[in-house]
């Protein structure tokens, strides 16, 4: 039995959902939307650049957590799954999760995102182990700020070392599929990275170093 871990937006969705959901609350009028726009796409294209402040971003991105009444955050989680991330649905995602099932081996998702975005995707999925960056709740209100290390690039590699304590689990054979640079910290610490419908920056450095690259896309 393996550890695989697997990032979630722009590898087994054919999309970013943090990014997307940023979309979606100017789409139903849940933020200021001109100022939101702006800025979610300004964070958007700092990330893909792999230039991303993650506390600036994190600042901007949890605030309408804290702002939305639980409800009706609930009720907006509910229609952005079916209208936003369905849309994004990669049937051959689901199938490189289940083959690694078979092999018997120890399924985690790890991504950047925040967990109330994360969670009900990787529950689609079928994924009960999650390692995302945890918004801080008082309360049961979300207060805004982030709790802990953001599992963002090196963020990444520390809340992985810190969840394997006290498991069984080891990274001795252990596979990582991602998309992007911003991952490359935690490519390089497991046995088997493999780029997925990678960014051209990964592309590049999956080449060099003769990592698998495939492509979970129809």
């Amino acid at each position: 039995m393996s550890l695989a871990l697997f990032d979630l937006d722009n590898t087994l969705i054919a999309g970013d959902s943090d990014y997307e959901w940023g979309k979606w609350l100017v789409h139903q009028n849940k933020v200021d939307a001109h100022h939101y726009q702006c800025m979610n796409e300004h964070f958007y294209q700092q990330y893909q650049a792999g230039e991303l402040d993650i506390f600036a971003y994190l600042e901007f991105a949890l605030a309408p957590l804290a702002s939305i009444d639980p409800a009706e955050l609930q009720a907006l989680q509910t229609d952005f799954m079916a209208e936003i991330i369905q849309p994004m649905w990669l049937p051959r995602a689901e199938q490189l999760l289940s083959r690694h099932r078979q092999q018997g081996d120890n399924l985690v998702i790890i991504s950047a995102t925040n967990r109330f975005i994360v969670e009900p995707i990787c529950r689609k999925l079928g994924v009960r182990e999650i390692i995302a960056t945890e918004p801080e709740m008082c309360d049961g209100r979300y207060t805004g700020k982030v709790r802990g290390i953001p599992s963002y690039r090196e963020g990444k590699v520390e809340r992985l070392e810190a969840w394997l304590v006290g498991r069984p689990d080891t990274l001795e054979g252990s596979y990582f599929y991602s998309d992007s640079l911003n991952d490359l910290a935690l490519l390089q610490t497991v046995d088997h990275p493999v780029a997925v419908d990678p960014d051209p920056q990964l592309k590049a450095e999956a080449e060099a170093c003769g990592w698998p690259i495939i492509s979970l896309r129809d």
